[in-house]
């Protein structure tokens, strides 16, 4: 009786297991591949929780704040020169410059970019990558998928990485140790600077995948758009046609007909302020060394 008890236990395990990777019959409208997604977001999502959230914990446990502020500050003034590179490319001359600027500046007084002294001189940080740069042109998105490692991107994006690998400064570190001792570095700072986020993310989203989705279309199509139109929410929104260019994406239970409130004096209402700073770490940095595929960490 025990042993078919034990026997039974495994089959109920093993059936639970397939059931969690099972594929999706019905698609999400939008979102074709949804059935290898979500098996890939899981996938990703375990490795992160056994391997990289383990690891990134003990940084933080053992590194002081002001050295993981300064690693960061290192790693986004190396991407400041990429980014500078995108804007040209997107005849973004202003921003372009100020990122020039902004690498000259941290590099000089703040000694290697360890310190964000162009902030401090009121120049802001923007972010770039060659897929902006085609969604800038109007290439679309394409369908919505899920990289192995990583994570979140479309077809447009992921065609883009290509670009990316060779346009980042840490590719051309020389010898291979250095460039993957940088690499491995500036992961474990990503995600270590990223941990107050998946929190909250694993205690606020019913469906994580669908979130971490919504997420990542309504922020590249906002970047995409130059910062112009609504702040992405986040929320359930409904997909872009990924079959037509790119078009702003509707926040959640919005009404296209929709027309803005006006107080009954007649003039209009002046928009919300943002709820405080946006920590986000700027993408596209890390790189490994040549002959190995990039990750990215969003």
């Amino acid at each position: 009786m025990q042993a078919k008890g034990m026997r039974r236990a495994i089959m109920i395990a093993c059936a639970t297991a397939l059931t969690s990777c099972a594929t999706v019959t019905t698609p999400t409208k939008g979102d074709p591949l949804e059935s290898y997604n979500r098996t890939m977001f899981k996938i990703n999502d375990t490795v992160d929780q056994y391997a990289l959230k383990p690891v990134a914990k003990g940084y933080v446990w053992a590194v002081p704040e002001p050295v993981r502020n300064s690693v960061t500050n290192f790693f986004s003034n190396i991407g400041d020169v990429y980014i500078a590179a995108n804007n040209l490319l997107q005849l973004k001359i202003a921003d372009g410059v100020s990122d020039i600027m902004r690498v000259a500046i941290n590099t000089v007084f703040g000694v290697g970019g360890l310190f964000d002294v162009a902030t401090i001189a009121k120049l802001p940080k923007h972010a770039g990558d060659f897929g902006l740069t085609l969604g800038h042109y109007g290439v679309p998105p394409g369908p919505y998928v899920v990289l192995p490692l990583l994570g979140p991107s479309t077809v447009r994006d992921t065609s883009g990485l290509v670009v990316d690998y060779f346009g980042n400064p840490l590719t051309y570190v020389s010898p291979d140790s250095v460039s993957w001792a940088l690499y491995g570095v500036n992961l474990i700072n990503v995600r270590a600077n990223l941990l107050g986020a998946s929190d909250v993310l694993a205690d606020a989203a019913l469906d994580k995948y669908s979130f971490v989705r919504n997420a990542y279309l309504q922020r590249r199509q906002f970047l995409i758009s130059g910062g112009e139109g609504n702040m992405p929410n986040y929320d359930e929104a409904p997909l872009p046609n990924y079959g037509d260019t790119e078009g702003t994406v509707p926040a959640a239970g919005a009404s296209a007909t929709a027309a803005p409130a006006v107080p009954a004096s007649g003039t209009a209402a002046a928009p919300a302020p943002a709820s405080g700073p946006s920590n986000t770490v700027p993408g596209n940095q890390y790189v490994p060394p040549s002959g190995f595929p990039s990750f990215r960490l969003r």
